[in-house]
């Protein structure tokens, strides 16, 4: 069982939904752009629209062990289309974990939950 003092808040789940949603179509077009074009690279307007959704990601997963993997683009480098799929499939893949290890069957209220602070 996790930790109490490890569990999300309230709040933090409802960033969770928002994130996951937001990363998931930011994932989608990347993808197109990647499969029409892997190798050019983003613009910077890009690059900032996708790292206010991955910087926020990063904060929301401050305590998971997965944190140390994530990564945002580089700004000055600019990243090329198939390098931010593999970056942003890495925070998809952290935000599975995470909903692996909170959300859960509550086999006494028969449904599907999340494990938060407020309700361990």
């Amino acid at each position: 069982m996790t930790k109490k003092t490890t569990l999300p808040s309230e709040a933090d789940i409802n960033q969770f939904n928002m994130l996951s949603e937001l990363v998931d179509a930011v994932y989608i077009e990347m993808k197109e752009l990647s499969k029409k074009k892997p190798d050019d690279l983003l613009n910077k307007f890009k690059v900032k629209s996708v790292n206010r959704v991955l910087e926020k990601l990063k904060v929301l997963l401050k305590s998971e062990p997965t944190v140390e993997f994530l990564d945002i683009l580089d700004e000055e480098s600019l990243p090329s289309n198939s390098d931010s799929v593999l970056i942003i499939s890495q925070h998809i893949a952290a935000l599975k974990e995470f909903k692996s290890r909170y959300y859960f069957y509550d086999k006494s209220s028969y449904e599907n939950r999340w494990r938060t602070k407020e309700n361990p």
